[in-house]
C-alpha cells in the first residue's frame, strides 16, 4: 500500500469493546458515553441487532436499553464503532540521535538554582533506566567554611575572648555557605554536621626578663550551659635582652558533631601567666589570632 510521507514501521487498528454479563433486564451500563445508538454496533449471541427506536437497540450516554428483555444465558457484547485504538511502534533501533533536537532538553524550563532534595534524576543502573532523588546524590564540596579573628590585641587572660572578633575580611576572604554566628564570645553554628575546629593563637611577651607561659583553649558544649575543654595549644614564650616585644604562634584543632544548633556550641579562652606582660595578638589589617570552622559532612 503506498504512503505519502515516511510509512510507519508498524500499525495496528482495532476498536474498543465491551462485553455484558447478561440477566433478565433491558438496561445495561456502557463503559463510554455515546450520542447514540449508532455508534456502537450490538451482538447478542453472535447476531448483530439492528438500532434505533422500535427496533432492537437505543443509546444514550452511558445508558443502553433493549427492546426486549435478554436471558442471563445469552451472550451480548458491543463495539465502540467511535473509539479506534491505534498504535505506532517504531522499529528497534530506528530511532537515532541526529533525530533528537539539541533542545529536548536544555532548551525545556532549565533550573536556575540548586534542586530541591526531591528533585529526581535520571541514571542507568546497570542498563536499567531509574529515577533518584537529588539529595542521595548531592555532595562532594564544602557547603560551610568561615573565619574569624581577633582584630586589637588584648593583655592577660579571657575566658573567653568576648570583644574585638571580626569575620576576616582582608586577602579576598569569602565565607562559604551561611556562615557562623557570634555574640559575646559564644558562636553558633548554621547548620547541623560535622565541623573542624581550628584555634591558631600569637601570643607576646613584652618582659625583657622572663619567658611568659600562654595557652588558647577550644571550649565546646553541648546543653548550652557547662563548656569543656576540647583542644589546647600551649605556648613558652621567651624573651631577649634586646627586645622587649617577643611572640610565639601555636595551633590546636578539632572534630565537633553538631547534632543541635541550638545546644552545641563553642567558644575560645587565653590563659596567661604574668598577666601585666603577657599579650594576645590581634589585628583588623591581617591575621594573627584566628578561628576557622569548617563543615566536613553531616552529622
Amino acid at each position: 500500500m503506498p504512503y505519502i510521507g515516511n510509512q510507519p514501521a508498524e500499525q495496528f487498528t482495532s476498536f474498543a469493546t465491551q462485553e455484558f454479563s447478561t440477566s433478565a433486564t433491558t438496561s445495561y451500563t456502557l463503559d463510554h458515553a455515546v450520542t447514540n445508538e449508532n455508534e456502537i454496533a450490538l451482538f447478542i449471541n453472535n447476531v448483530r441487532q439492528q438500532p434505533g427506536s422500535g427496533k432492537a437497540y437505543t443509546a444514550t450516554g452511558t445508558a443502553l436499553t433493549l427492546s426486549a428483555a435478554t436471558a442471563s444465558t445469552d451472550t451480548m457484547y458491543c463495539v465502540f464503532l467511535g473509539r479506534a485504538l491505534q498504535t505506532v511502534t517504531p522499529a528497534t533501533n530506528s530511532i537515532t540521535a541526529a533525530m533528537v533536537g539539541n533542545d529536548l532538553i536544555s532548551g525545556k524550563d532549565a533550573l536556575a538554582s540548586e534542586p530541591a532534595d526531591t528533585d529526581e534524576f535520571l541514571v542507568s543502573d546497570a542498563g536499567t533506566l531509574k529515577r533518584i532523588d537529588y539529595s542521595l546524590i548531592k555532595g562532594g564540596g564544602i557547603t560551610e567554611f568561615d573565619m574569624f579573628r581577633l582584630s586589637a590585641q588584648f593583655q592577660g587572660g579571657a575566658q573567653p575572648i568576648s570583644s574585638n572578633l571580626e569575620r576576616c575580611d582582608t586577602n579576598s576572604f569569602e565565607k562559604i555557605g551561611t556562615g557562623m554566628t557570634e555574640s559575646s564570645g559564644i558562636f553558633t553554628f548554621p547548620s547541623t554536621g560535622k565541623y573542624q575546629i581550628m584555634f591558631h593563637v600569637m601570643g607576646r611577651n613584652t618582659q625583657s626578663g622572663g619567658e611568659r607561659h600562654h595557652q588558647g583553649l577550644i571550649m565546646t558544649t553541648t546543653n548550652n550551659s557547662s563548656y569543656a575543654e576540647a583542644a589546647q595549644a600551649s605556648n613558652n614564650i621567651g624573651y631577649y635582652q634586646s627586645s622587649v616585644n617577643n611572640t610565639q604562634s601555636s595551633t590546636t584543632s578539632l572534630f565537633f558533631d553538631v547534632t543541635d544548633t541550638s545546644t552545641h556550641k563553642v567558644r575560645f579562652d587565653i590563659y596567661a601567666n604574668g598577666d601585666s606582660n603577657t599579650y594576645t595578638a590581634g589585628n583588623s589589617g591581617y591575621n594573627t589570632t584566628t578561628m576557622t570552622f569548617i563543615k566536613i559532612g553531616d552529622t
